[in-house]
């Protein structure tokens, strides 16, 4: 196939810009052009397994389309033969080949779907497989770029489209031509002048051929990435149907789909279009040249230069060849849907995953969390902006529960990100008991450090499954002390208790209940580090103090870093970091920073800072 110009990796929002709400970024600049051949070439690794059932397919494919051309023989024999001498007792054996070569065609061509429905389904569970395993091991920063339906399409209609090409596109261009090719001698064969005349549309259809698949494969691009932002919309409208019925905007995102669904129709409208440019051509010039062939013969016949049985012969194996050339248009079309579905499969496949060092380093002699020096702004921050942290020191002591404090967008939820490295530090480095935290694998990594976010996610699943999700291995006397530890004694009033369904996301529960689900998780597996993001917001003022009374007796045995917003979350805390302008501004416990630091007492208080007044 002739070299394709691929748009950018998510048109027309670009997967390398943040997704807000659905809507799209501005277009990226369009990549290297790809060829098509080689994006299909790609899916042979995962096709090998299946091979012989392609070939197999192929085969009987081919048998039943070539027992198409034996028609044509035949018909000669009969009209030349019996018909022309009438000749009913040999008429009857040649009808009885032409029968047997049709019961063979219907069957082989149900062996072909057979044999290849079950091993090309395997094909397309290990590419779905693999895609969803990628997914996982791939940064955060990967995911905050790209839009879930955007990923969400490429696992499911993507795949979809590649095992259906596999299945016909892929034999039906190995058999179609092998036919064609093999029709085209027969032909010759059978008259040579009839054959330059039936094979004079080739020239044009080579030409119309490439210049559709050129416009073809980019609007079939685009089809695919506008579906992916359909599915963006609609899973963002599921997920936020509380907030989009209570503040009335359901009718705004209604009108957005709208939107949306009218581009992609109008992307669809497109390709329909340039496919019936395509058949009209196809179909055209054949039947053209069929008719000029008919006349030529017809007045070879007349002349004695040419036999009725083999003009009969010669119209049918040109008729049979028919549909080898009209199907030229859906092959195409749908090669280049599949080499644009490989492409966007192959995008995420391809993303370089964060390199995992070997296990076994040597710790130094310090123990607990030590931040230097330590950098980090995100990759879509502004150019000229400042990074968000610029140059942070800490040292969390062994056994310490030390609660970082600042205003909002202060960085401290970040910071407590880079712990676990869902992101990574732009400079600087962070140790764990002496050790910096890339020279640990991120499975050990993070089997030593636990996380409760400020916002808790819950998933399809049991309340037990969730709680354990913190510690896979946890007995039920573990589960039951981490419930405990999170006052989450509203489990036992659940319909099955922890075998109760949380359902997405969680929403059947209160923000509470998630949050201390959350909790729960997160000490589960009696973690050595614990990083705790404002983990009591969303509880009641007596929720709260019972939480905190259970969780003091967990703080005592684990190091800790507590992100606290309230004066009662920052007193679980040993010692207490303010974070301003991107650095640790003070550090004292929670007494000392009220008597010395006019920017902390200003922040717990909830009073404006004094102007110009310094962190210490």
């Amino acid at each position: 196939m002739a070299e394709n110009q691929t748009p950018a990796p998510h048109t027309p929002a670009d997967p390398n810009t943040p997704s807000t709400g659905g809507a799209p970024g501005p277009p990226a600049p369009a990549p290297a052009p790809r060829s098509a051949v080689r994006s299909l070439l790609r899916l042979w690794p995962y096709a090998r397994e299946a091979r012989w059932r392609i070939f197999g397919s192929m085969a009987a494919a081919g048998l039943a389309s070539l027992s198409v051309l034996a028609v044509p023989l035949v018909l000669r024999r009969i009209v030349d033969g019996p018909v022309a001498h009438h000749d009913l007792a040999g008429l009857w054996p040649l009808a009885g080949a032409l029968l047997l070569l049709g019961v063979a065609e219907a069957v082989l061509f149900g062996v072909r779907r057979v044999i290849v429905a079950r091993p090309l389904a395997r094909v397309e569970t290990r590419l779905r497989g693999e895609l969803f395993a990628k997914l996982q091991r791939l940064p955060v920063s990967f995911h905050d770029r790209w839009p879930s339906g955007q990923l969400l399409s490429r696992a499911t209609s993507d795949l979809f489209v590649l095992r259906l090409f596999l299945a016909f596109p892929l034999v039906f261009l190995v058999v179609n031509s092998t036919v064609f090719l093999t029709g085209t001698a027969l032909m010759f064969a059978l008259d040579w002048r009839l054959a330059l005349i039936a094979v004079l549309p080739a020239v044009p259809l080579v030409f119309f051929t490439r210049r559709f698949e050129d416009g073809y494969s980019a609007a079939s691009r685009l089809a695919q990435d506008q579906n992916g932002d359909l599915a963006t919309v609609v899973e963002e409208s599921v997920l936020g149907i509380r907030i989009l019925k209570a503040f009335g905007r359901h009718r705004t995102m209604a009108e957005e789909f709208r939107e949306r669904s009218a581009a992609l129709r109008g992307t669809e409208l497109r390709k329909a279009g340039l496919l019936g440019n395509l058949w009209a051509v196809i179909v055209g010039l054949p039947e053209l040249a069929l008719g000029a062939v008919l006349a030529t013969g017809a007045v070879l016949v007349a002349h004695d230069g040419l036999s009725v049985g083999t003009l009969v012969a010669f119209l049918s194996t040109a008729m049979a060849l028919r549909w080898p050339v009209e199907s030229l248009g859906w092959l195409l079309g749908f090669s280049a849907e599949a080499a644009s579905a490989a492409n966007r499969y192959f995008e995420v496949m391809d993303e370089p995953e964060p390199a995992d060092p070997p296990s076994g380093t040597a710790p130094s002699g310090e123990r607990g969390i030590r931040f230097t020096g330590v950098r980090f702004r995100y990759p879509d921050a502004p150019a000229g902006s400042p990074d968000l942290l610029a140059g942070v020191d800490l040292h969390v002591r062994p056994g310490e529960t030390l609660a970082l404090v600042g205003a909002t967008g202060s960085g401290k939820t970040t910071l407590t990100a880079l712990l676990p490295r869902l992101y990574e530090p732009t400079a600087g480095s962070i140790t764990l008991d002496g050790t910096d935290i890339r020279d640990v694998p991120r499975a050990e990594l993070r089997r030593r450090v636990a996380v409760a976010f400020e916002e808790p996610t819950l998933f399809s699943a049991t309340v037990r499954e969730n709680v354990l999700m913190g510690a896979p291995g946890a007995g039920p006397d573990r589960v039951a002390a981490a419930l405990s530890t999170a006052q989450a004694g509203f489990v036992d009033r659940l319909p099955a208790g922890l075998d109760t369904e949380v359902g997405e996301q969680g929403l059947s529960l209160s923000g509470g209940q998630r949050q201390r689900l959350a909790l729960a998780r997160a000490v589960v597996g009696e973690p050595r580090f614990l990083v705790l993001d404002d983990p009591l917001s969303a509880l009641d003022v007596h929720t709260e103090a019972l939480v905190e009374r259970a969780l003091r007796e967990v703080l005592a045995d684990t190091t800790a870093l507590v992100v606290a917003h309230r004066p009662s979350t920052v007193l679980l805390a040993d010692r207490v970091a303010l974070l301003a302008d991107g650095r640790i501004a003070a550090v004292g416990t929670h007494q000392e920073l009220l008597r010395s630091c006019p920017a902390y007492r200003a922040l717990m208080s909830g009073a404006p800072e004094p102007e110009g007044a310094p962190a210490r």
